[in-house]
């Protein structure tokens, strides 16, 4: 039998980032069956509202003689030590402990049940799972209900019915689908679970092949890590490539972010670098290709088809549209001169002398700018106004510029992303280290957040 902590607490209200825990209630149950409890007050350190004095019992005078949590905090470490950590509705009070924890600066973790989705795991053939609801429908004894000592053995009678009601292997079953240790294979270490932040950021999995050790086989991006990589082998996989994904993998590895910008350009850096066989064909960026124009004289503006790694996009020359390669780019144009009537040879699709009508003319689709039926500006005019929303954006600074995002500091230079840091004192390395090739897959998300960038100056923000 495993080592098991049922656990309830009582709080001032419903956010663990800004309530806090008025008391603890743990039933610790040990492998041989051997029961302890234990109950504390908790000063909050903020006034309890009314409402919830009225639904706990717990009055701010009772607790205002209490040990605030950071003198009890090694006690209830001591006490979930090594411990099943089970609660009704369990990502609330796990959730609350864990903020308690983190003001403190440590970083509690525990192998967690809930048996809300316990009960909905056994008995599928009920709508209600709240604690009420159990206490009705199992005949639990409750006394001196929404206090934390109170609910949490009402939690460990809920474990003991459940093994009177159903097999031991139904309940396996069901324990196996909601326990994450017991979803990794066995070639992943099981403590990795602990480890697992739930905060957004990138995963990274590795395996091994062709006796070639540590090859990276794919990177993600998460908004929760732990979840993610949880989810993905929980044995539900959803493709046999997400299967096989699993099968390979021998490591895992995560870079925690600040949130979405941060976690998405990390990713688009990191595929690129590591190249993960797992994350499909990557872009040839050195192909991608936008259109241009030179000043030919007499208003005639002429397209030019440039390579961005050569231009650098936004760095003040017009840029129309981006393209793969310059096939896909050549169609996109012809496609516009058709659609508008513009003149083959002026849009640089044909080449004739001077004079010499185009073959669009001939066909009745070119309005005869080729043989001066239309000036050249005209021609220009509508040229330029038919590729207008595909212009790419301008770069708007003289220099770097910097995204902030919780505590994170990203770095951009000319679209490209430079790097990532938590202090502007990290910032002058990133930009000695120069500027990496342009990327697509960045520019597309950097372009998305332009209004969030903010012009560096001297090296600070």
């Amino acid at each position: 039998m495993t080592a098991i902590a049922f656990v309830d607490l009582e709080t001032t209200g419903a956010t663990a980032a800004s309530d806090r825990i008025t008391e603890i209630g743990i039933v610790e149950v040990d492998a041989d069956g051997s029961v302890r409890e234990w109950q504390q007050l908790v000063n909050p350190g903020r006034r309890i509202a009314p409402f919830v004095e009225r639904l706990t019992g717990i009055s701010n005078a009772m607790v205002a003689s209490a040990p605030p949590f950071a003198d009890v905090a090694d006690e209830v470490r001591r006490r979930l030590q090594g411990r099943l950590f089970v609660a009704h509705n369990a990502s609330f009070d796990y959730g609350f402990l864990k903020s308690e924890f983190r003001q403190l600066g440590i970083d509690f973790r525990a192998p967690v049940l809930c048996t809300v989705k316990l009960s909905r795991a056994l008995y599928p053939e009920f709508k209600r799972h709240s604690l009420d609801a159990l206490i009705e429908r199992h005949g639990l004894h409750a006394s001196g209900r929404h206090r934390a000592l109170a609910d949490a053995r009402l939690i460990h009678q809920f474990w003991q019915k459940i093994h009177d009601d159903r097999s031991a292997d139904e309940i396996a079953s069901a324990l196996a689908e909601l326990n994450p240790y017991s979803s990794l294979p066995p070639h992943i270490d099981a403590e990795i679970v602990d480890a697992l932040p739930d905060t957004p950021g990138v995963y990274l999995l590795y395996g091994s092949r062709n006796d070639q050790d540590d090859l990276p086989l794919y990177v993600g991006k998460a908004k929760n890590i732990r979840g993610r990589i949880l989810a993905l082998f929980s044995g539900k996989q959803r493709s046999p490539r997400e299967r096989a994904l699993v099968q390979q993998t021998r490591r895992i590895d995560w870079i925690q972010t600040a949130g979405e910008i941060g976690t998405r350009l990390r990713e688009t850096a990191l595929v690129k670098q590591l190249r993960p066989t797992q994350n499909g064909p990557l872009r040839d960026d050195e192909e991608v290709c936008t259109w241009t124009f030179i000043n030919a004289g007499d208003g005639w503006l002429r397209p030019q088809l440039s390579l961005v790694r050569n231009l650098g996009v936004g760095t003040g020359k017009a840029c129309y549209g981006l393209f793969s390669n310059a096939r896909q780019a050549k169609e996109f144009l012809r496609n516009l001169v058709e659609t508008n009537q513009l003149c083959d040879i002026l849009s640089g699709l044909e080449h004739a002398p001077a004079g010499q009508a185009c073959p669009g003319h001939a066909a009745g689709r070119c309005k005869g700018a080729c043989v001066g039926k239309e000036t050249l500006a005209s021609h220009s005019a509508r040229l330029v106004g038919a590729l207008v929303a595909l212009k790419l954006p301008s770069w708007p600074f003289p220099g770097p510029a910097v995204i902030h995002e919780g505590d994170e500091i990203h770095v951009i230079d000319g679209w490209r992303y430079l790097g990532t840091v938590r202090s502007t004192g990290e910032i002058d390395a990133l930009l000695a280290a120069g500027r990496p090739p342009f990327d697509h897959s960045t520019y597309t998300i950097l372009n998305k957040h332009l209004r969030l960038m903010k012009p560096l100056r001297q090296g600070q923000p």
